[in-house]
C-alpha cells in the first residue's frame, strides 16, 4: 500500500531547493545543472557540471546538525523512516491504529544486494534506511556551511534515501563511491545517477576519487538517467510542480525556508527586502 507517495514527491521537489550553500547565490554550475536536468541530461553530463576539490574538514559533524532523526518534515503524521519502508517494500503491514503509519513487516528487494529480505519491526538487523549520499559526506562536501533547516531537509530528502539491506548499509558506512559501491553491479549505475542527482540538486561537490569512481562506473552505461523528483515508486506523469507557498509561515511548515530565488515555492512578494532569499 503506497499510501504515502504524493507526500513524498512533495519533499522530494522541495528538497531541490537547496541548490545552493544557504550563505550563497546559485552559481553557474547550478544554473547548468538546472538548465541540464530540463534537457534530460544524462548522470555523466551532469557530474560534468559538479565542482571538483578536496574533502573539507570533519570538524563540528555530528549527526544532531542535521536535525532530529527521521523528522515528520513532510507534516504527512509519519517520520520520515516509515515514510521510505512504506514506500520501498512490497507486502507491508502497518501497526493497527497508526492511519497507516507505523510499518511493521514486509518484504523488500534489496537494491544493494539483490536480495529478497523479510522484514519485522524490531528485529534490529534486515533493513536499514540508507542515505545514498552520507551525511558526514555531505558536511565534507559543503553541507558544513548550511543552516539547520536546509540539512534537515537534505536528512529527510526521499530522492537521497533508499531501504537497503542492514549488513550491506554497515559495510558502506560514510563511504563514498571511490570506497564503495553495491555488490549488485546491476544497480551500480542508478546508484551513482542518484548520487549525482543528490549532490547536484545541493550544490555539493565531489572529491577527485570520487568524480572518477563515479565516472567509471557511467562508463559502463552510456546515457545512464539522472533520477528526479517525484522518487522512486511515483507512477510515472505525477504532478510535480509546486506552487508558491501563501507565505513565510507556510514555507517554515514545508521546511523550505529559507527560500532562494528560483527554489520551488519561490514568491517574490515573500522577499520583503529584495535580496533574493525569503523567510530567513
Amino acid at each position: 500500500m503506497k499510501h504515502r507517495i504524493t507526500a513524498l514527491a512533495a519533499l522530494a521537489v522541495l528538497g531541490t531547493a537547496a541548490c545552493a550553500p544557504a550563505d550563497a547565490p546559485a552559481t553557474p554550475a547550478a544554473d547548468a545543472v538546472s538548465e541540464a536536468a530540463q534537457q534530460s541530461a544524462s548522470a555523466a553530463d551532469v557530474l560534468a557540471t559538479l565542482p571538483v576539490k578536496g574533502r573539507a574538514a570533519k570538524t563540528g559533524y555530528d549527526r544532531d546538525e542535521f536535525g532530529a532523526t527521521w523528522a515528520d518534515v513532510d507534516r504527512n503524521g509519519c517520520d520520515t523512516r516509515n515514510d521510505v519502508l512504506a514506500r520501498d517494500l512490497t507486502e507491508e503491514q502497518f501497526r493497527p491504529g497508526t492511519q497507516d503509519c507505523v510499518v511493521v513487516s514486509g518484504a523488500l528487494v534489496d537494491p544493494y544486494t539483490g536480495q529478497t529480505i523479510a522484514f519485522q519491526k524490531g528485529d534490529g538487523s534486515s533493513v536499514d534506511i540508507d542515505h545514498v549520499v552520507a551525511l558526514s559526506n555531505g558536511w565534507q562536501t559543503g553541507a558544513f556551511a548550511w543552516d539547520e533547516a536546509r540539512r534537515t531537509a537534505f536528512a529527510n530528502d526521499p530522492l537521497n534515501l533508499l531501504a537497503v539491506d542492514y549488513s550491506a548499509n554497515r559495510q558502506k558506512g560514510d563511504g563514498d563511491a571511490a570506497t564503495w559501491l553495491p555488490a549488485d553491479r546491476g544497480y551500480r549505475c542508478a546508484y551513482v545517477a542518484r548520487q549525482v542527482a543528490v549532490k547536484a540538486g545541493y550544490g555539493l561537490w565531489v572529491t577527485p576519487a570520487e568524480h572518477d569512481a563515479i565516472a567509471r562506473v557511467l562508463d559502463t552505461c552510456p546515457g545512464e538517467p539522472v533520477p528526479t523528483s517525484p522518487a522512486v515508486g511515483v507512477p510515472a506523469g505525477t504532478p510535480t510542480a509546486v506552487e508558491p507557498f501563501a507565505n513565510c509561515d507556510a514555507a517554515r511548515a514545508a521546511g523550505a525556508a529559507p527560500l532562494h530565488r528560483g527554489d520551488p515555492g519561490w514568491s517574490d512578494a515573500m522577499d520583503g527586502d529584495g535580496d533574493g532569499t525569503a523567510c530567513e
